[in-house]
């Protein structure tokens, strides 16, 4: 049992040590819930403890805009060297398929036929075109059966010469 005891101030000493480590640290960082207390009198503020070591943050550098575009530029500029001079095929590879060197077009000409419609067809046209204004104006009487009859008579004698 005597063990335990001194086992267990050990304990409370350890962790009493690291219990005041960490409000040390805690002091020297400040709390990032609460706000600073600044008195004027500096009654509030508690002494600090020197620095285990006095690193000092790198002073933030301001460097012109050129120097960043002149620098993305020069990247850029690199890369796409590179990308080109990699992203060419090997010329001196057995694999490498010989290219033609000329290619060969035949063009297969259709004869051209023109279509002559005979006159008697182009007459039918017209009395097509006659029948369709007197329908669309509604006229009724003895000059739409004739328009009819002589377009009748018309598509007759182009199916005739039409036909082989």
């Amino acid at each position: 049992m005597s063990d335990d005891a001194g086992n267990h101030k050990e304990q409370q000493r350890e962790l009493e040590e690291i219990r005041r480590s960490f409000r040390d640290i805690g002091i020297r960082m400040g709390s990032l819930f609460e706000p600073e207390h600044n008195a004027d009198d500096g009654s509030d503020q508690r002494a600090l403890p020197a620095p285990a070591s006095t690193v000092q943050p790198a002073p933030a550098k301001n460097r012109p805009a050129w120097v960043l575009a002149v620098a993305l530029v020069a990247c850029l500029l690199i890369g796409g060297g590179l990308g080109f001079l990699l992203h060419r095929p090997a010329a001196d590879t057995d694999t490498a398929r010989p290219t033609p060197t000329s290619i060969v077009v035949q063009t297969v000409r259709e004869p051209q036929v023109k279509v002559v419609a005979p006159p008697a067809c182009l007459q039918t046209a017209q009395r097509g075109d006659e029948l369709i204004d007197l329908f669309t104006r509604n006229i009724r009487d003895r000059r739409l059966s004739l328009a009819l009859k002589a377009y009748t008579l018309a598509s007759q004698a182009c199916r005739k010469e039409a036909s082989p």
